[in-house]
Formats: C-alpha cells, sequence, structure tokens
C-alpha cells in the first residue's frame, strides 16, 4: 500500500480521491483462473467500471458481463471481445442494443415478456434462461432461496423454453446467479455442482442442447477484508464434469474490491457526549456501503505534516475515532469506531478495499459537494 499512502500525502488540502490499481484486479483474476481450473470468467463490470479497471478487466478475462444498454455500449468500446447482457427490467434499448453490439454475446432472460423484446428487436444470439431456484447461500444479498425479482420462477421454465423456441430465439442453457458476497467456499462450490446437475436434467426434459450454465457471481470479498478462500474453493471443485457444457462465472466484487481505496481528508476533530469525532471531506455519498450494509469501513491513516493556518492545528491521542463525512445525516458515518493512536486535521484517511460498489453506486450530488479525484497508479 506504499503507493497508495504517498499519493495520499501528496495530494492538496482538502484531499478527496478514489484511487484505483488495475494491476490488483488482474492479479486477482489470476488467481482465480487457477483456482477455476481454465472455466470461463467474465467480468460483471457493474462492481467497478472505471475505465482504466475494465481495460484491464478486458484484456485478462474472458468476456464482460454487463445489466445495462449504456454497460454494454462502453465495454465494446473498452475492445470486450464477449459480452453478457443480466438485469431485470430491460427495455427496448437494452434489446436493441443487444441485436446491434457485434461482439459475440449471450442475453440472460429474466421473464417471458424479455424474450418477445428480444425477437421484436431482432437479436438472434444464444440467450440463457435465469432461473430462481435452490437453497439460499451464505451472502450479504440473497437473489434465490426466497421469493426475489430476480429469474424465473422453475415451473415456468418449460413455458419460457418452448416460448423461446416459437420465437426462434436459440436457448442454449440456463444462468443462475443466486447471491453476492459469498464467503463460505463449500457453500459456494455446492452451489455449483447443483446448478450444473439441474441443468442437465432440464436440459433433457426440454429438448434443450445444453452448451452454456452460468451460475453468477457472488466470490466472496468483504469490504472488511476477509476473501472467500480459492485453495478451498479449487479443491471442492476438483474434477468437476461439465458434461460438455461452457461452465461461466461472472466475478465482480472478489475481482474489483482489492483494486481500489478510498481517501478522504480531516478537516475538524471534535468530541461529543465523550465520543470523538473526525469530520472529512467525503463520505457515505462517495463511498455507501458503510451506510446501506450498515459496517464500519477499516481506515489507515496517513499523516501529513504541512499546516498552513494560523490558529493551532486540532488534534488527538490514543482515542477510539468515529469517522463521519459531509452530509447533513447522522447516517453519513463511514466507521462508527476506530482505536488510533494520534490524528490531526489535514491527515488523510485512507481506506482499503473499497473498489468493488464503490463510486458506482454513489449518491453525490445530494448537497453538489465537489467529486473525488479518480486516479490510477500503476504499484499497489
Amino acid at each position: 500500500m506504499t503507493a497508495v499512502t504517498d499519493f495520499a500525502a501528496s495530494l492538496p488540502t482538502p484531499a478527496c480521491a478514489w484511487i484505483y490499481s488495475p494491476a490488483r484486479l488482474a492479479d486477482r483474476l489470476e488467481h482465480l483462473r487457477e483456482a477455476l481450473a481454465g472455466h470461463t470468467i467474465l467480468y460483471a463490470m457493474k462492481a467497478c467500471a472505471n475505465p482504466a479497471v475494465l481495460a484491464a478487466a478486458v484484456e485478462a478475462a474472458d468476456g464482460i458481463e454487463c445489466a445495462s444498454a449504456n454497460e454494454l455500449a462502453t465495454a465494446a468500446e473498452a475492445g470486450a471481445s464477449r459480452l453478457a447482457l443480466s438485469g431485470p427490467a430491460k427495455t427496448t434499448r437494452e434489446f436493441e442494443r443487444a441485436a446491434n453490439t457485434e461482439a459475440p454475446m449471450c442475453v440472460h432472460i429474466e421473464s417471458v415478456r424479455e424474450l418477445d423484446g428480444l425477437a421484436e428487436a431482432g437479436y438472434t444470439g444464444p440467450v440463457a434462461l435465469r432461473v430462481n431456484r435452490g437453497p439460499a447461500l451464505p451472502g450479504t444479498h440473497r437473489m434465490t432461496g426466497e421469493a426475489t425479482a430476480f429469474g424465473l420462477d422453475p415451473r415456468d421454465v418449460p413455458a419460457a423454453a418452448a416460448h423461446a423456441a416459437d420465437l426462434g430465439l436459440d436457448v442454449t442453457g440456463f444462468h443462475m446467479h443466486a447471491v453476492s458476497n459469498c464467503l463460505d467456499a463449500d457453500a459456494y462450490a455446492g452451489h455449483v455442482h447443483a446448478c450444473l446437475a439441474w441443468s442437465h436434467q432440464a436440459a433433457r426434459q426440454l429438448g434443450i442442447d445444453l452448451r452454456y450454465v452460468n451460475v453468477g457471481g457472488g466470490l466472496g470479498a468483504d469490504p472488511r477484508g476477509e476473501v472467500i478462500d480459492l485453495g478451498a474453493l479449487a479443491r471442492a471443485l476438483e474434477g468437476l464434469d461439465t458434461g460438455g457444457a461452457e461452465l461461466v462465472f461472472e466475478p465482480g466484487r472478489y475481482l474489483a474490491a482489492a483494486a481500489g481505496w478510498y481517501l478522504t481528508e480531516i478537516v475538524d476533530l471534535k468530541t461529543v457526549a465523550g465520543q470523538a469525532f473526525a469530520l472529512v471531506r467525503g463520505g457515505t455519498h462517495h463511498l455507501r456501503l458503510p451506510a446501506a450494509w450498515g459496517y464500519s469501513h477499516p481506515f489507515t491513516v496517513v499523516a501529513v505534516d504541512r499546516w498552513a493556518h494560523r490558529w493551532p492545528r486540532p488534534r488527538f491521542d490514543e482515542v477510539d475515532l468515529r469517522v463521519c463525512g459531509e452530509l447533513c445525516t447522522p447516517r453519513d458515518v463511514l466507521n462508527a469506531g476506530q482505536r488510533v493512536a494520534s490524528v490531526a486535521v489535514g491527515d488523510r484517511l485512507v481506506f482499503a478495499d473499497a473498489g468493488a460498489y464503490g463510486w458506482e453506486i454513489s449518491h453525490d450530488r445530494f448537497l453538489d459537494h465537489p467529486r473525488p479525484l479518480q486516479v490510477v497508479i500503476d504499484g499497489s
């Protein structure tokens, strides 16, 4: 993290930035490819669409998974050699973009209506039926194992497959993304085995030539630092027989988390009702996950020696510090309390493992503060 801390200290005040390392994503993708034993990896660009990070994914992954017409256009412009289109509530824009995309792609169908929309747009490529099946997996966002808006009910799959055939659409298999941020390697491997077994059985019953089984993403990379055990996952998938179907994974969080840092500057220190507070330039309108998930994102203090003001520089020593942002809401909390040895106004706080679902899910228009810098570094 030396390159990040050096950069953090060098920025002019008041510092606020997203810092990205494409090399970090490429390194994680290399290790994941080894664990998945050559199966297909599509990068889920919704996790982090920074142009440099996306370019690294285009280079290192087998393709890019998108969830909107604009993402499809961006990924195609970035040179993606293969694409997939996912997501609920697709509109004519998505169908027409898919129909007019030159790179090979597969559309993941969420409903019978989407089949009609694709056919009307003139799409002639492969489709996969997204199915909401299987038990709930451990993770932060469950898409299956309970009633959610995602995918087809398994009971509706035969009718959807028949309707696709009537429309002349090529159903090549199934898509079964189930959860986000699963840290249990054995549970995730069980999901993969179950998806393959179910897909082969369904394909035989429906007369589908099964060529494609997409188990989605969900490989865990918790923003507090814990990641899924790739060694355990590799052992649990060892000797996996796909029966001739292409097995596809769509990691986003796992690849992007370690590739991004959020940097803020302390602009004020104070104590209220015995609690020490650091008020920073920035906050949850840039890094939303701590507020959305209700957790404290760990940070590192980067001391800054410069002090340009005439008044004394506020400082705390040996304190449990609560880090809050510049928004007019008590929910703007990045960390509810972390012990620090020493901290002063003007120091910078660096939040590591923040690259996934960081800036992409921000709500920065609230209060119209300046946007953070977007910085790309070569090292890690």
